[in-house]
């Protein structure tokens, strides 16, 4: 962790401002451990390991959405940066819409997210319910799909209005999910979503 403290007084003497790709910059440099994923959620770095429970249900998800959409639209544990004081979020999954481009800097653009799908981790649970929930909802993400193995239920965020949702629907683990009415179009089953 001397890497932290050398970075952070790197940091400090230069002057420089305080950006997220100079953040995303130095987290390349620390020795994060395999199978971790690392999220800058407003500012503060996020490293969260990701657990078979984790990984089950994202790929669950990903063969769903993968009988309608094509591979090239559903991206996993890849930046993008959304509104608000320096949000780069790596969400499980993430679906974009059709035609979607990328930045000049080579990110895809939070304009054409279409769906986020995040499935919590204990440590990081305060951040997908709380701070990425706002997120999403000031960029306009259509549908925002949460997955909790610890309480073992699915929250559905749609319509975004400013910072928040108007419409969440819950499903317990086991029942299907009617997203045909979102942008999503499908039925999601969950019956095969292991818990915590």
């Amino acid at each position: 962790m001397t890497v932290v403290a050398n970075d952070r007084i790197e940091m400090a003497d230069s002057g420089e401002e305080l950006t997220l790709d100079r953040m995303f910059e130095v987290l390349e440099t620390m020795p994060v451990p395999e199978g971790t994923k690392a999220e800058i959620v407003g500012g503060n770095i996020f490293m969260s390991p990701q657990r078979d429970t984790h990984w089950e249900i994202i790929a669950d998800v990903y063969e769903q959405l993968r009988a309608k959409y094509p591979r090239n639209r559903l991206k996993s544990d890849v930046r993008v940066d959304y509104p608000g004081f320096l949000n780069g979020f790596a969400s499980d999954i993430t679906v974009l819409a059709e035609g979607a481009t990328k930045t000049a800097q080579g990110r895809w653009r939070h304009q054409d997210v279409v769906c986020v799908v995040e499935v919590i981790s204990k440590g990081t649970a305060h951040n997908d319910y709380d701070p990425k929930k706002t997120a999403y909802a000031l960029a306009g993400i259509p549908v925002y799909l949460i997955a909790d193995p610890y309480q073992g239920r699915c929250h559905v965020h749609t319509s975004p209005k400013g910072d928040d949702y108007a419409t969440e629907t819950r499903a317990t683990f086991g029942q299907d999910l009617d997203l045909r009415d979102t942008e999503i179009g499908l039925v999601l089953h969950t019956g095969d979503f292991p818990r915590d």
